[in-house]
């Protein structure tokens, strides 16, 4: 079994772990509420959720529903589509995955 490839190989230590999604969608929602200069109760209270519960997906704490999420894209004057591909390239510039991946269902 020496032509066995591993799906996933170790970090390297310059590296780190790769990040989650979350975090990445959480650091994008807070650079768009910034970039408007907003506070997090204002956005939070357009989009009908608590000021506390947008706060920690911000952090990367939680995993925002799809309704969530387009009630505070919304609330942002985004599009869900224009969110993810922002946080999609956020998270495509910190990530280096290298070698297979396995996708699994």
């Amino acid at each position: 079994m020496d032509n066995v490839i591993p799906l996933r190989r170790e970090p390297s230590p310059n590296t780190g772990p790769e990040p989650l999604w979350r975090t990445a969608l959480g650091a994008q929602l807070r650079a768009e509420r910034r970039d408007r200069d907003e506070r997090i109760a204002d956005v939070a209270s357009r989009a009908g959720v608590a000021p506390q519960y947008l706060s920690e997906l911000e952090r990367g704490r939680k995993d925002a529903s799809s309704e969530v999420l387009a009630a505070v894209s919304g609330a942002l004057g985004l599009r869900v589509g224009d969110l993810t591909r922002r946080a999609g390239a956020r998270l495509a510039r910190v990530a280096s995955v290298r070698g297979p991946v396995c996708l699994a269902a």
